[in-house]
């Protein structure tokens, strides 16, 4: 038996996935909980969802199914004792459901998943057996995993809507279906694919509650300059997506001498109106998230996580002592901010001492960088648009949304955006932007060739923009737009927006730099031939294939 087996990102070891230890920093105890949280978070699933058909469902449930998810995204939490924490409380709750279900005569399926109640002695003999290779059919296990996937990203954005207040019954309601879904033996294929698509659905609906959550409690994004050089006073790197902790952070350090700058998919966060009031929301330092190990070093002061994307440090690492966790996320050793209780805000003040005692940060680069490109922005440039499509200053779209990642192999995306034609602009979202964002592209008739929508759940921005070109082209399809889809991936958020493409009727996707190695032959063929997914050569030949 294996270590561990995990596929679930793009850094999959040889291309299949990752035994040994997590190419990710991940180690195998660690991999084999995350894959018990996953199974028990099935069977409390299976449970809830015969509860819910009565009204008797615990609605704690839900958010607790969301945070077992989202931590279990690649880059998340690295600290096997809080995921195993998480198994006791789900093993606990799950109890607790079937004692309401044998009370209310709900018959409940008695199914392993549901049967199964273990104790902290046995999860690492348990765990063992119940990941992603408990599966035998190679395809439906390709199919269960790509709804998983999917389900893990849209709970991330759905996460964030809830910390914002935002919730919607039907998001969770269906993601439990869907887990429960997957314990199914005699579940086909054809449901599986069908289960997918639905899945992108959901994906759609998360992506857009979010995108309400967002813009009704810090306005619609705007057409932002944001600095990327340093200020002279100590400051507080905040990293990964969360708004509602940026929020919180700017009001806690405001008038304490301590600076905020935003880091990798953090950035947008400069886009929203109500964050431009404060003055110490100095810019954004660095770049994407797979160079933080030297940006954290020159930084100096401390670093704050709200969601995934973290990279373990390395033993001689300054900065191990400067790095605080919350949310979802952990690592061993690390400072946590603890959550939210009864309404209240979460308490920075740790942190924001910490920052007064360090250095200011080490300036690595200067300038602005634009954007706030997300879709009322856009829709508010959409005569300007309009009018260079049709005179043809305006040739091609280019979507380059998604993730960055460590590997040499995606220089290939800065190339293939240096040697776009200049009649070519480019719609981004997530951290690839960083790949081409800081290049000089220029402009067209005074449009940025990069138009950025902000983090990678804005790629729902990119949807509706393109769903508003078709409008305004009277087209009767989608893929009739001169639109290319060249997009990067590396996690499970990605997955979600890929499936949400699909769902909307998105065609001809090229995926990089590698196809999922979680899907298996038939089910990439199923892909290509029924939704042109494709994915990437070199930047010559796919721009002279795609784009002319």
């Amino acid at each position: 038996m294996e270590n561990m087996f995990c596929f679930q990102c793009q850094e999959a070891a040889k291309g299949t996935g990752c035994t040994i230890k997590g190419v990710c920093g991940k180690d195998d105890k660690t991999a084999n909980i995350m894959d018990l949280l996953i199974y028990v978070s099935k069977g409390i699933s299976v449970v809830n969802e015969q509860l819910r058909t009565q009204g008797a469902n615990k609605p704690e449930v839900d958010h607790f199914i969301l945070d077992a998810l989202f931590c279990t995204i690649t880059n998340a939490n690295f600290d096997v004792e809080s995921i195993s924490a998480r198994v006791t409380k789900a093993v606990a709750l799950k109890a607790e459901l079937l004692k309401i279900a044998e009370a209310a005569g709900i018959a409940v399926p008695q199914i392993d998943e549901v049967k199964w109640a273990g104790t902290p002695e046995n999860y690492e003999t348990v765990a063992k057996l119940v990941g992603v290779l408990k599966e035998k059919n190679e395809d439906v296990r390709s199919l269960k995993e790509l709804v998983i996937y999917g389900l893990k990203g849209m709970a991330a954005y759905a996460e964030h809507a809830y910390n914002l207040g935002f919730v919607k019954d039907e998001i969770s309601t269906f993601i439990q279906h869907a887990l429960a879904q997957t314990t199914r033996t005699d579940i086909s294929a054809d449901e599986l694919v069908a289960l997918t698509l639905e899945t992108g659905k959901y994906g759609v609906d998360t992506m857009g509650l979010l995108d309400t959550a967002n813009t009704t409690r810090y306005g619609n994004p705007e057409i932002t300059s944001v600095n990327i050089g340093v200020s002279n006073k100590p400051g507080i790197l905040i990293s990964g997506h969360d708004l509602k902790d940026i929020e919180e952070l700017l009001a806690q350090t405001e008038g304490t001498g301590v600076d905020v700058y935003t880091h990798s998919e953090m950035l947008p966060a400069h886009y929203y109106p109500a964050f431009k009031k404060y003055s110490h929301f100095v810019g954004n330092y660095g770049n994407a998230w797979w160079k933080q190990r030297e940006e954290f070093e020159s930084f100096n002061g401390p670093v704050l996580f709200t969601t995934n994307c973290i990279v373990p440090p390395l033993d001689k690492a300054g900065y191990k002592d400067r790095i605080y966790t919350t949310g979802s996320t952990g690592f061993p050793g690390w400072k946590v901010i603890p959550a939210r209780e009864d309404g209240k805000t979460k308490d920075f003040s740790e942190i924001i001492e910490h920052a007064k005692r360090c250095a200011s940060p080490t300036e690595i680069e200067s300038g602005t960088i634009v954007g706030g490109f997300a879709h009322e922005q856009v829709f508010a440039l959409a005569d300007k648009v309009v009018d260079a499509v049709k005179t043809g200053a305006i040739r091609k779209f280019v979507v380059m949304a998604g993730c960055d990642g460590r590997m040499n192999s995606r220089d290939y995306y800065s190339e293939f955006a240096q040697g776009l034609p200049q009649d070519s602009v480019i719609l981004t979202a997530g951290c690839a932007k960083y790949r081409y964002n800081k290049l000089p592209l220029g402009d067209i008739g005074g449009i940025p060739r990069v138009l950025d929508a902000g983090q990678c759940n804005d790629s729902y921005s990119l949807a509706l923009i393109a769903l508003k070109l078709k409008e305004v082209f009277e087209l009767e399809d989608i893929n009739e737009l001169p639109i290319v889809y060249n997009i990067a991936w590396y996690e499970q958020k990605a997955v979600i927006v890929l499936l949400a493409l699909l769902y909307l009727g998105v065609k001809n996707i090229n995926l990089g730099p590698t196809l999922p190695a979680f899907l298996s032959p038939n089910v990439a063929k199923v892909l290509v031939e029924n939704f042109g997914i494709g994915t990437i050569s070199t930047p010559e030949a796919d721009l002279a294939a795609w784009v002319g």
